[in-house]
């Protein structure tokens, strides 16, 4: 018997990724160890352009790291990057833990990128989102011992979210989404560790950082933002002689405070909304299958709104304004 011949598209295929690409160019002179993550997400692909840049200045003489070491890695999950695609088998950036039995695709890429996490004392992940928006930085908590997301650089993690770049800044990520797994039923996303992506587990492990949202997929200007804020954590951290540009005054801080999951694939939005687009207490915001409306709970802001939303997922967040922050 003669074994049947392979399809065209089976042919034409790229290998399945086999390995996780990684560039460390160790400073001289004591320092911190920075990590920097682009392409988490497979179509996110900003900070894997900015990085590539970096590694062509670094390795052209251009720039040199001088202090502690910097770690990049230009595409983090290869099978989603390969496919142009969120993720691969899964959300690589949930759930983020070594997993003694790999089950999937992403599982394997944590088991060799938790102990890079563990072995660097501060992460920088570059992501872009798919509605319209201005760049954002998100923020971890304050300083803690809760179980949660017990925390000791507040301060630190602070300095960098500002010295990134983007006017608004994030927090209350985690507390929120545990929140919503609290109310789910089924699946892994009702275990609040679930929520626990790069940045999270790196908090656990003793460091810090920010996720930095550069901008929308596919505008060449989030690649602008995602390069800028490389260079100024570089500054920030000693590792390469860059100047760091001053603070502007006025950042935003908004938090997080609720999640809403689509219930049914016919729940609608009752506009094309963008994250942050202002509501009023009792704007409609969406309408469910069954015509209940849902509506804002205060005036408030719109965040990570999803029309691509699985049943059960996360449809959108909701946040209020915090503080202005004025270094």
């Amino acid at each position: 018997m003669h074994a049947p011949t392979p399809s065209p598209l089976e042919t034409t295929r790229p290998p399945r990724p086999a390995h996780l690409r990684t560039l460390t160019y160790h400073g001289l002179a004591p320092g911190p160890c920075l990590l920097i993550l682009g392409a988490v997400h497979g179509n996110e692909t900003c900070g894997t352009q900015a990085i590539t840049q970096l590694i062509e200045e670094l390795d052209s003489g251009a720039l040199a790291i001088e202090r502690g070491a910097l770690t990049l890695v230009p595409v983090t999950n290869p099978l989603a990057y390969q496919l142009k695609q969120r993720s691969g088998e899964r959300n690589l950036n949930r759930s983020m833990a070594p997993k003694p039995i790999a089950q999937d695709f992403e599982d394997r890429i944590a088991n060799a990128l938790c102990p890079l996490l563990d072995a660097h004392d501060v992460i920088l992940d570059l992501h872009s989102f798919h509605t319209g928006g201005a760049p954002f930085a998100m923020l971890g908590p304050q300083n803690n011992t809760g179980a949660l997301e017990p925390f000791s650089h507040a301060a630190e993690e602070l300095a960098l979210a500002l010295h990134a770049g983007p006017h608004r800044i994030l927090e209350g990520w985690l507390e929120t989404y545990a929140r919503g797994a609290q109310r789910r039923t089924t699946g892994p996303a009702t275990n609040p560790n679930y929520g626990v992506g790069t940045v999270e587990y790196t908090r656990s492990r003793g460091g810090y950082g920010i996720t930095l949202e550069c901008g929308q997929h596919g505008d060449p200007q989030a690649v602008q933002v995602a390069r800028l804020a490389i260079l100024q954590t570089l500054a920030l951290l000693g590792l390469a002689a860059l100047p760091l540009q001053p603070m502007p005054a006025g950042r935003e801080i908004l938090r997080l405070v609720d999640v809403t999951d689509l219930e049914h694939p016919c729940d609608r939005f009752s506009r094309d909304w963008d994250s942050f687009d202002a509501v009023k207490a009792g704007e409609l915001i969406g309408t469910r299958h069954s015509g209940e409306p849902v509506c804002a709970p205060d005036d408030g802001f719109v965040v990570f709104p999803n029309p691509q939303a699985e049943v059960g997922g996360e449809w959108f967040y909701f946040a209020r304004r915090g503080q202005s922050v004025n270094p």
